[in-house]
């Protein structure tokens, strides 16, 4: 027989590099609270529901809060040989009470446990994402109120397209992290589900109340379906999804910032404090957090892949496979929280250039298209005045000016409906305020969504 506490039926055990193999205690002692705090409502319950003696569900509530005392000290040590954080704390509270102590695990499995002490350490963690994604968008409209008369050109293919407001733009991370917070906000729901009282997978004989303990631990429901309990990490893959996807945002934008603050552009600086030098080169200022941001992107892809492709084959209920399940999620919320408010910081101290924005849109032709609006407004249909600019966009070129460089003749002679005014028109900022349609970047448009935008976290 071994001395394992599961050991009873067997004769051998496997070499110590095998059981190291084997083991998980590297990895899921980061749920060693929330394994407490399970085992405390398990045993409250036990005691209250008679399956054990008061006085003994009792002393084993007293040795896991001194295990708890112990463990904010730092005084526990877990032993690999013990295989995990449970039949850790299991062996170290038996060190502490004695023998009662194998009372605590009546009418549960590690299967319930483990998918409970998962589910804790994610509710307890979610509030900080939301309060970093909070202050983050915050910033967002900060700075968007800060820069609302800055004009800048908007991109597609990476190539100037239209006139905008730099506010405008911030209010679009302001919203893709508004989705990502909606996302994290539903993806709690399925967190906030209880597993414990699924046993192994098939429930108990015992008469347990689930909701009781549901309800000491502070989740609003418990799991319909006991197989399902112990075999769902649905919650985990939508938090790693949800990461994934907030963490291409911020990939997203440090990709601009990167771009933005290089020689070319010169439209913004980011702060010494976060950027660094080179070994051998002595000017560089290299946007390395930027950078770093947008490597560890990666690295959560790479989670949420592994996670899904151990789930993809496992026949119900529990695989050892699903031991696998935490350290990417551990490594994922380590990564986002404290990537937000580097983020965060990276844009409170940076220095915007906005004469180097408004400069780019000179000659640029990215007001082609209100040329085009202006005669479609004259009545000229759309594709025929499209192709009425284009002829004036090349007549430009090939002279090398800008488009409201052209004489008044250039403009009549390509189509006579075009007036005086055609110069106001195709001024940059005229061409940002006259984008008035909602959700637009007129500057009116922008202030509207900028007071949407602080209700929205204020009723958050």
């Amino acid at each position: 027989m071994t001395d394992k506490l599961w050991g009873g039926r067997f004769t051998a055990s496997a070499p110590e590099w095998v059981q190291a193999f084997g083991a998980s205690i590297q990895v899921d002692q980061a749920m060693a609270k929330e394994d407490l705090e399970g085992s405390i409502a398990h045993v409250k319950m036990l005691g209250k529901q008679g399956i054990i003696a008061p006085d003994e569900a009792q002393q084993i509530e007293a040795g896991l809060q001194a295990l708890m005392t112990d463990l904010e000290a730092g005084k526990l040590h877990f032993d690999v040989k013990n295989e995990d954080v449970h039949l850790n704390m299991e062996k170290l509270l038996t060190d502490k009470i004695g023998p009662v102590a194998g009372k605590l695990h009546t009418a549960r499995s590690r299967n319930d446990q483990v998918a409970t002490d998962f589910h804790l350490w994610l509710m307890h963690r979610l509030p900080l994402i939301f309060d970093r994604l909070k202050g983050l968008q915050t910033t967002l409209l900060d700075l968007a109120e800060k820069y609302l008369g800055v004009i800048m050109p908007g991109y597609t293919h990476l190539q100037h397209a239209q006139p905008i407001a730099y506010s405008h733009y911030l209010m679009a991370y302001f919203e893709m992290f508004q989705r990502d917070y909606e996302r994290f906000e539903f993806s709690k729901k399925h967190i906030d589900i209880l597993p414990l009282g699924a046993s192994a997978l098939a429930g108990t004989t015992f008469s347990i109340d689930r909701e009781m303990v549901a309800k000491e631990l502070g989740f609003s429901a418990v799991y319909a379906n006991s197989l399902d309990a112990v075999s769902d990490r649905d919650f985990a893959l939508e938090f790693l999804s949800n990461a994934s996807i907030l963490m291409m945002h911020l990939s997203r934008m440090a990709e601009e910032l990167i771009l933005w603050g290089s020689y070319e552009f010169n439209y913004l600086e980011l702060s010494d404090a976060y950027t660094t030098g080179s070994s051998i080169m002595p000017q560089k200022k290299n946007a390395d957090y930027a950078e770093l941001i947008r490597g560890k992107t990666g690295r959560v892809y790479g989670e949420l892949m592994g996670m899904l492709a151990v789930m993809k084959s496992l026949p119900l209920a529990y695989n050892k496979d699903m031991q696998e399940d935490k350290e990417g999620v551990f490594a994922t919320m380590d990564t986002v929280l404290a990537a937000l408010p580097i983020f965060d910081h990276m844009l409170v101290t940076l220095e915007i250039h906005p004469d180097k924005m408004s400069a780019s849109l000179e000659k640029d032709y990215s007001n082609a298209t209100e040329l085009a609006d202006y005669l479609a407004e004259k009545g000229l249909p759309f594709r025929q005045a499209h192709a009425v600019v284009g002829h004036l966009v090349l007549k430009a070129i090939e002279a090398q000016k800008g488009l409201g460089e052209l004489s008044l003749a250039d403009f009549q002679a390509a189509n006579p409906m075009i007036e005086e005014d055609v110069y106001q028109v195709l001024d940059p900022m005229t061409a940002v305020n006259r984008r008035q349609s909602q959700g637009g970047t007129g500057l009116s448009q922008v202030k509207a969504a900028i007071a949407k935008a602080r209700q929205e976290l204020a009723a958050e």
